[in-house]
């Protein structure tokens, strides 16, 4: 496995490690459920820097971004973001990414871990005949997430910027504790926070620095684990579970990031349209069960009297946060309306679930 190059530091705050992506990666520190409550209510700091920080550049480079990805990348602002994927030919879903535009002809594309290699090569791929270029600078960052109600006070004890005036989906360049980075208004739990892109030589003063800020206000590290939960409260995919590919964005529920009005061609355009004129037969969708019992990923999915499974769990847990079981799941077509009555065999035991509307959480806002 890869080192995030924190890892030392994260020893000392006890995590405990796991394999995600090839990486090693901290799980936990102290318990789960103590993680995820802190995010909600205050604070948590994710260290997230097996992400993949992919850095195009030329003066192509939005007309190349729209040629490579779904999404309209030349309609982005100059310090917004979007959210996009990346398809093949065939219009299955390589990976999801977000993509920020840092100047007239510059963007940072992040991908998820596993699929850095996947991505880059296509991207790289899909550059021939484009004045732009596709740089890999994933291993020159360190990304911190700090996340929850907290986290604009905390940051704000370590920088001179105006928070506040940071909008949603939106990056800037600032000074956290001293140190020159990226800061963007974005994350994956469903609350308010920000990512920080440190140069790994600068990494280790601003991370000790936001552990101490964040300790007078109730903010813990946090790890995987809790972000697992977080995300799936919270109605947001992970690559690997709700997406593959074998998915197509339609399928997902992304159908509105797919361009198919945007000038020109753009890979997998053929395909998605074609999709995008025929009705999936199973789509994703969200289920909430009572008791404690959760429906787990791969665990399958019925109609209720029926024998035979027409769907199947991508990712569920009981919620710290509801205190019932939640799930996303691909389920037929036909038994994807809101209120429909389903069951999920968990560990051999029929259990009812209904059909919800996602997210299963959203946060209050001011």
């Amino acid at each position: 496995m890869k080192s995030i190059p924190l890892k030392s530091k994260h020893e000392a705050l006890g995590a405990s490690f796991t394999d995600f992506g090839g990486w090693e990666m901290p799980v936990r520190y102290t318990s789960d459920l103590a993680e995820h409550h802190a995010v909600r209510s205050a604070a948590g700091l994710f260290d997230i820097s097996h992400m993949a920080e992919i850095f195009v550049e030329g003066k192509q480079a939005a007309t190349y971004l729209d040629y490579s990805l779904v999404g309209a990348a030349s309609e982005i602002e100059i310090g917004r973001a979007k959210y996009s994927l990346i398809c093949n030919e065939a219009g299955g879903i390589i990976d999801d990414l977000i993509v920020y535009r840092l100047g007239q002809n510059a963007y940072l594309v992040v991908a998820n871990a596993s699929n850095r290699d996947a991505v880059v090569a296509a991207m790289q791929g899909r550059a021939a005949g484009f004045d732009a270029e596709v740089k890999d600078e994933s291993d020159a960052w360190v990304l911190l997430a700090i996340q929850g109600p907290n986290s604009v006070s905390i940051l704000s004890t370590l920088t001179s910027d105006a928070l506040d005036d940071l909008k949603y989906y939106a990056i800037s360049e600032s000074e956290i504790a001293g140190v020159k980075c990226l800061l963007a208004r974005t994350g994956y739990t469903g609350e308010d926070g920000f990512e920080i892109y440190i140069p790994v030589e600068s990494a280790e003063q601003v991370f000790d620095e936001i552990i101490s800020a964040g300790s007078e206000q109730g903010m813990l590290p946090t790890g995987l684990a809790c972000r697992d939960t977080l995300r799936l409260e919270a109605g947001m995919p992970l690559y690997g579970h709700e997406m593959n590919l074998e998915v197509n964005p339609y399928q997902a529920g992304f159908g509105k990031v797919v361009r198919l009005d945007k000038p020109g061609v753009f890979v997998g355009k053929a395909a998605l349209t074609k999709l995008s004129q025929t009705p999936p037969t199973k789509i994703l969708v969200g289920i909430a069960g009572e008791g404690k019992r959760a429906a787990r990923a791969d665990y399958e999915v019925f109609v209720e009297g029926s024998n035979s499974p027409m769907g199947v769990v991508t990712s569920g847990a009981l919620s710290p946060t509801l205190g019932f079981p939640v799930a996303m799941a691909y389920v037929g077509a036909d038994f994807a309306q809101i209120d429909t009555p389903i069951s999920v065999d968990i560990r051999g035991a029929t259990t009812p679930f209904t059909v919800v509307k996602l997210p299963f959480y959203k946060r209050a806002k001011n």
